[in-house]
């Protein structure tokens, strides 16, 4: 099956889109807890901030990471004429 140009870049802005906010999860993830030792300087609230992230910081990037997704997805659906309409 040949897609079409106008197929081909809805595909290449979704995959840039997902590997973008898959580097930022890749780093709040495994990056923190690299750079734990280092990070622990900064204090949060009364916290080190590799127990800040650990306990709070990641969960909230996670969700905010699943609703741009969501969000960017939608009005990318509706400017390639793809999205499900409002029922």
């Amino acid at each position: 099956m040949q897609l079409s140009e106008r197929h081909q870049e809805y595909w290449r802005r979704n995959l840039r889109l997902t590997a973008v906010l898959l580097a930022i999860w890749f780093v709040v993830t495994f990056g923190v807890i690299y750079f734990a030792p280092q990070l622990n300087s900064i204090i949060i609230m009364g916290f080190p901030f590799a127990f800040y992230m650990a306990a709070q910081g990641s969960l909230i990037i996670y969700v905010l990471i699943i609703w741009y997704y969501a969000y960017a997805m939608n009005k990318m659906d509706r400017e390639f004429g793809v999205h499900e309409g409002d029922e």
